[in-house]
């Protein structure tokens, strides 16, 4: 191959991922340092490394470790490595996406000609790649870009190059966010052109496809992401060919008004449900070990999951706590627990006695929006107390809380929680001492046995609000020396060491030598 590199009517490479002038300027001043390097060291011997000297078969190996951009440049320092690029392994096509193109510039008109330009130069570059490609060894074929339903021929073009190259990953995410209902139909049948299966990873995006259980190329597919995806026909019986399914990712797919797939999986170990207006989920997985669900409360049952070892759960609704806990029995055997609940004195109460028991989890995470007019008053957040009485083999709780509205401190405490005797660390952020945060911070000192530190943090953090939580922060100030204040008394009362995140040095000797 390397010498098939030296044939001076080899095509140049493609102009579009050589970025010009800079580039080709840094691929020259590196070509003259190695010139000059050889000049006054002597010219190289035979026993020196040249790229020229591998096998044929490493070559490419080698340049594929570099990005196609880079390996493109690379390709211009010599004619021998002129074709390496050409075999490149990945191809990874970043384009212009419709939020990208929106903050060019503010200029309407202005903004639909940059639009244009910069798709029609992405088009470009990638069907200039696929047509010099030799189309052997593709490891993975991935474009990104904000595309509509009018380029379905260099869609399809691309489709069909990933097919017919036998990529084992596949990822076609169009990012479309204007005309939602005009998604370009990925054909799923393409995948069974081949005569045999190929594909291990399939990610789609912003595309419709219509399986049925005729289709049979995707025995060997370990990871399938569909995100943003209208669903057409039978998708059950599409995942019941899907026999070496490891990760089934779905995410804001619509189509569907069930996810009930009555074949076994039994090679499934990661499951993430998000975002779907669906009546019902139902899974057989004999080897899952994560599971996870965000979306309004629906029945969820998972047969046989018996590996199942953490949960993630974040229902919509002030049931979402109380439905946790009550109502999938699935999810009793994980060793950790990770959810997130809208709760106020309105949501739905836990029980005080529970028939499910978490017997195994070791991990819990909860992040909790208080929905409340009076902070001080009932709001839900005393149901964790419950909560903990389900799981007494328990270790770490990490409570992330954030109430609408701000108060003055309060003290208080409630009885009611067992005696826990595995417990040893708590972390509370957004811990602003309401009263109901005070009587569940004394409910666990008094009855954790072994617990080591209570660690609190007043400040919201983005673990609980996603995005920007500096508006929630503003008064901090005003509030760490009533914690650290609190934090210091209610040290003393129950003997038990509690960290305030946060507090400077000398407030917290302020607070102690009052």
């Amino acid at each position: 191959m390397a010498g098939a590199g030296e044939d001076e009517s080899a095509p140049p490479p493609p102009s579009a991922l050589l970025d010009q002038k800079q580039p080709m300027e840094e691929t020259a001043a590196a070509a003259g340092k190695l010139t000059r390097l050889e000049h006054e060291h002597g010219a190289p011997d035979e026993t020196s490394f040249r790229m020229e000297d591998l096998p044929a078969e490493v070559q490419p190996v080698i340049m594929s470790q570099l990005p196609l951009k880079e390996a493109v440049r690379t390709s211009i320092v010599s004619r021998s490595w002129r074709m390496l690029w050409t075999f490149h392994s990945d191809l990874c096509f970043d384009g212009p996406t419709p939020n990208d193109l929106d903050s060019d510039t503010d200029d309407k008109f202005a903004g639909q000609d940059s639009t244009k330009m910069k798709r029609a130069k992405f088009i470009e570059t990638v069907n200039s790649v696929i047509q010099q490609h030799s189309g052997i060894g593709i490891n993975k074929f991935s474009v990104r870009c904000g595309m509509h339903k009018e380029y379905t021929d260099h869609l399809d073009r691309w489709i069909g190059f990933a097919t017919s190259s036998k990529a084992k990953i596949i990822h076609f995410n169009l990012k479309k966010i204007y005309q939602p209902f005009e998604f370009h139909h990925f054909p799923l049948e393409a995948l069974d052109s081949q005569g045999c299966s190929f594909v291990q990873s399939l990610f789609l995006a912003s595309v419709s496809i219509k399986p049925n259980s005729v289709i049979s190329g995707f025995t060997i597919l370990r990871r399938l992401v569909l995100e943003f995806v209208k669903i057409l026909g039978d998708f059950p019986g599409l995942l019941a060919k899907c026999s070496g399914l490891e990760d089934l990712e779905i995410i804001g797919c619509y189509g569907v008004d069930n996810l009930i797939v009555p074949h076994k999986l039994d090679k499934l170990q990661h499951l993430l449900i998000a975002g779907m207006d669906i009546q019902m989920v139902e899974f057989h997985a004999t080897d899952l070990a994560h599971f996870e669900y965000k979306g309004r409360v629906i029945p969820i049952v998972l047969h046989g999951c018996s590996k199942l070892e953490k949960a993630t759960m974040k229902f919509n609704g002030t049931k979402a706590l109380a439905h946790t806990f009550t109502a999938v029995p699935s999810i009793l055997s994980v060793k950790t627990l990770h959810l997130q609940a809208f709760i106020s004195k309105y949501a739905q109460k836990l029980p005080a006695r529970q028939q499910g028991m978490f017997l195994h989890l070791r991990h819990m995470t909860c992040q909790l929006i208080v929905n409340s007019n009076d902070p001080n008053g009932d709001n839900g957040i005393l149901q964790l107390a419950n909560c903990l009485d389900v799981a007494p083999r328990l270790e770490t709780l990490h409570l992330h809380m954030l109430c609408a509205i701000s108060s003055s401190f309060s003290s208080g405490e409630v009885a009611g929680m067992r005696r826990h005797d595995h417990l040893k660390t708590v972390f509370m952020s957004g811990f602003r001492c309401y009263k109901a945060q005070i009587e569940l911070a004394c409910c666990i000192l008094r009855n954790a046995s072994v617990l080591e530190q209570l660690i609190i943090e007043p400040r919201i953090t983005d673990k609980v609000w996603a995005g920007d939580c500096s508006e929630w922060n503003t008064d901090l100030g005003q509030i760490l020396p009533g914690v650290c204040e609190w934090a210091q008394v209610t040290s003393e009362r129950f003997r038990k060491v509690i960290s305030v995140v946060g507090a400077s040095h000398h407030t917290t000797e302020a607070s102690l030598a009052q």
